[in-house]
């Protein structure tokens, strides 16, 4: 099943991720120690399998 954004920016924080901005509705977040960013859409339905796929790897946590 797949995540919701509150669920996606959740398991981020846990794994060193921080909210850097937020424009409109998509939330830009970074981790310090390795220096990815990744960026959430923060809408009320649950994100696509392919957007949610897109979001670990662009994390590194995939």
């Amino acid at each position: 099943m797949p995540m919701t954004p509150r669920e996606m920016i959740s398991l981020l924080k846990k794994n060193g991720f921080e909210i850097v901005s937020q424009n409109g509705s998509h939330v830009k977040m970074r981790n310090p120690i390795t220096k990815r960013q990744t960026i959430v859409p923060n809408h009320s339905k649950a994100m696509k399998k392919g957007l949610e796929s897109g979001i670990l790897n662009q994390a590194g946590l995939k």
